[in-house]
């Protein structure tokens, strides 16, 4: 997709978003259209490293928490202004981002997916037990919520905007981050990092760069998940939660900007319909990663596009 193309797409993306918001009046959808926003930044940032980078992590929710658990610790227990919070969860999750993964990331294969899964646990475990600050088990409790003037940002439609106008500008920053030397970079080194690095790619600090980029992603994901709810709890950051997030990619669609949002709302609306199977929810994942791998291992975005292809195609073979 052309530069303009991408931007023209996401003016209609964002014009339709404006319309969903001033339309949907019903308060529990709105919360759940929401929480489809907060889940496609995630699966955005996780895309860029997943899709294009090709590098797997298993423990992407370990930031997701560290943004969450971040501004909530700052604006409770310090009493600090949320927007203040924001710059400081950012830029800390930016160095942790980068500073774990250099080294992690010069494992491939299974052995990254185990490094990135064990940094997920690790972090879920100093959520639960560092009570003192975290609330332990029982979650944190009394964060603030957004406050822009006189306006504040809940689970209604002033919280639907705010986290909606992140994605769109997510999306338009990863779209000309793509369509640039860097993103050409990325997907060099998702093809072949042995060839990226043969034609002067410095890999290393390439892979890091994009691991912390989506890690600040995540972050910002869980600011505005904690101060939109007001509450959070080391189960919302566990590993089932990386689990879903690498699910919204590979069902979406790797390297497919649009596929994260078509992922995230997949994953996101599945427990509306299949609640009377929320024991065996891991069970559901993983047979929806089976059935997509097999049948659509480009993920659903580019699989209906090739079904709309081919039966253009077949029409036109039809009528001639």
């Amino acid at each position: 997709m052309s530069s303009r193309a991408r931007l023209y797409s996401t003016g209609i993306f964002a014009l339709g978003i404006v319309a969903v918001g001033l339309g949907v009046s019903n308060p529990y959808e709105q919360q759940l259209l929401t929480i489809i926003g907060i889940h496609t930044l995630l699966a955005l940032g996780l895309n860029m490293l997943m899709g294009y980078a090709g590098q797997i992590s298993l423990g992407h929710a370990a930031f997701f928490g560290l943004g969450a658990y971040g501004t909530g610790i700052f604006t409770t227990h310090f009493q600090w202004s949320p927007w203040a919070s924001l710059p400081v969860v950012l830029v800390t999750s930016c160095l942790v981002g980068y500073a774990i993964g250099r080294p992690i990331l010069r494992l491939s294969g299974y052995y990254l997916a185990m490094g990135t899964l064990g940094l997920g646990i690790i972090a879920h475990v100093i959520f639960r037990e560092w009570d003192t600050f975290t609330g332990g088990a029982s979650g944190l409790v009394g964060i603030p919520p957004l406050v822009v003037g006189r306006l504040v940002l809940g689970l209604g439609r002033t919280g639907f905007f705010a986290v909606w106008a992140t994605v769109v500008l997510f999306f338009v920053l990863c779209g000309r981050l793509v369509d640039s030397r860097i993103g050409r970079a990325l997907r060099a080194l998702g093809d072949s990092p042995g060839a990226a690095a043969a034609s002067g790619i410095h890999t290393a600090h390439l892979k890091a760069v994009i691991f912390s980029f989506s890690a600040v992603m995540a972050a910002l994901a869980g600011y505005l998940y904690a101060h939109l709810l007001g509450f959070i709890s080391p189960s919302s950051f566990d590993f089932l939660m990386s689990i879903r997030m690498v699910t919204m990619v590979v069902i979406g669609g790797m390297a497919s900007i649009w596929g994260s949002l078509l992922g995230a709302s997949v994953i996101t609306l599945l427990p509306e319909w299949l609640h009377v199977f929320s024991d065996y929810e891991m069970m559901a994942y993983g047979l929806i990663l089976m059935v997509v791998m097999i049948f659509l291992p480009q993920g659903l975005t580019r699989g209906v596009l090739d079904a709309f292809q081919r039966a253009r195609t077949l029409r036109g073979a039809a009528s001639s």
